[in-house]
């Protein structure tokens, strides 16, 4: 009976060993695919990368490594390039996430072989040689609209009597004032300026559409999305949908992470 029991232990020891060498390969492969941990946030035009802090806040409490990037807006290879001295600084994987004119610039920089997936946040999603401007003009541009046309220095402002109702609806009024009083001006050639490739063509993108957005016509936004094929998420908002509505921006980008 002894022997009967020390010949089963053997051979139960046994299978486990065999078992473990051929799960092995299956636990060193799984290593090999880390989870994407970075995110960089890109503002869009008439803002800076302070808007991003609710989301911010909620990212880098569940442990991502979160980097909102401020960019000079004076043309777009110079905001291109901005983007990519913070791809540069990124230890592994990143997620792009572009609100507004943001959007041009995450595909500008997308090709990046760091880079695993795109965010569109109510933004641009230009195509290969394709300008925001030339975007702008396929849809109407709505009324509330108020961006200003370019001044004698060739840099864009916003209508402080439009900035409220066109730009950031669903914030409090003395938000929007301040937000208003820190906007910054773009230069023209950003919104001109096409972009050399579209890598949400070959890359896993995802877009959040505002349904409420005065700034970029919502019916702009779905073609843009229809083109690109990107996952969905339709939310009833301004076009500061990150500022109104963090969680469920962070929610989208975090899926975008996870996937």
């Amino acid at each position: 009976m002894n022997k009967l029991n020390i010949s089963t232990r053997k051979w139960i020891k046994a299978l486990f060993f065999s078992a473990a060498i051929v799960s092995a390969p299956l636990v060193m492969h799984a290593q090999k695919t880390p989870k994407v941990k970075n995110i960089i946030l890109v503002h869009g035009a008439f803002a800076d990368g302070s808007g991003w802090e609710g989301v911010y806040k909620i990212l880098a409490a569940k442990g991502y490594n979160v980097t909102a990037l401020q960019y000079p807006m004076t043309s777009l290879d110079d905001d291109i390039t901005a983007l990519n001295r913070a791809i540069d600084k990124q230890d592994g994987p990143t997620i792009l996430v572009g609100h507004s004119y943001g959007g041009t610039i995450i595909t500008g920089s997308g090709a990046d072989p760091k880079v695993s997936g795109l965010v569109y946040v109510a933004a641009f999603e230009p195509d290969s040689l394709e300008s925001t401007f030339q975007l702008v003009q396929t849809r109407p541009v709505l009324p509330e609209n108020g961006i200003l046309p370019p001044d004698d220095k060739g840099f864009i402002y916003y209508d402080k009597a439009k900035f409220h109702p066109g730009f950031c609806a669903d914030v409090p009024k003395e938000k929007a004032d301040f937000m208003y009083a820190s906007h910054g001006a773009i230069a023209l050639s950003c919104f001109v300026t096409p972009v050399k490739h579209a890598p949400w063509k070959y890359k896993p993108t995802y877009a959040v559409l505002t349904t409420e957005d005065k700034s970029i016509n919502p019916a702009l936004q779905e073609d843009m999305v229809k083109r690109s094929g990107a996952k969905v998420t339709k939310i009833k908002a301004s076009h500061v949908v990150f500022i109104s509505h963090p969680k469920e921006v962070a929610a989208v980008i975090e899926e975008a992470a996870n996937k």
